[in-house]
């Protein structure tokens, strides 16, 4: 495994980060961290941001969320929002960290993505949108992944184990 490089989880919205990258930490006896959830215990719910302020004030937050989890010296484990890439000085620190893409597609996420309500990004038509969302923001996924993993009918635990297999073979 890297020496004391992060591992960064990043995917689309429902593609399995939080409870991966909580399994993998665990696996790894690594700390967690989920910047979504950091930026929830500084500013209340995600949809209640978007609600009283904008999209734009969620990604600052969140960028400062990721700029301040990958500054920590304490190797941990961090999942990123999906949408988190889409910051230029977010994909820049990457650079300095083994970034896993949680590949998945529709057919995978579409229970989770059909039962919830807090995903504002998806009102309306959630299988639409997070359609659109895939089709923009696969490649840079892509473009700044160290390790693909493709989730696609996998257990939690398989891509876990894939994702240590990948480490330990130095595939980054």
């Amino acid at each position: 495994m890297p020496e004391q490089q992060h591992l960064v989880l990043i995917g689309l919205m429902a593609a399995g980060k939080s409870v991966v990258g909580r399994q993998l930490a665990a696996r790894l006896r690594l700390p967690y961290v989920d910047t979504d959830q950091l930026v929830v215990a500084e500013h209340g719910p995600i949809p209640e941001i978007f609600a009283r302020h904008d999209e734009s004030f969620f990604r600052r937050a969140e960028a400062r969320a990721v700029a301040g989890a990958l500054a920590s010296p304490v190797w941990s484990v961090i999942s990123l929002g999906g949408g988190a890439v889409l910051d230029s000085g977010t994909a820049k620190l990457l650079a300095q960290a083994t970034v896993v893409f949680l590949d998945t597609d529709l057919a995978t996420v579409l229970p989770r993505i059909s039962r919830t309500a807090h995903r504002p990004l998806l009102a309306g038509d959630p299988a639409a949108r997070w359609t659109a969302l895939a089709e923009v923001r696969r490649p840079i996924y892509e473009s700044l992944a160290d390790i693909v993993i493709d989730s696609r009918g996998l257990s939690v635990a398989e891509v876990v184990e894939r994702i240590t297999a990948a480490l330990a073979e130095g595939e980054h």
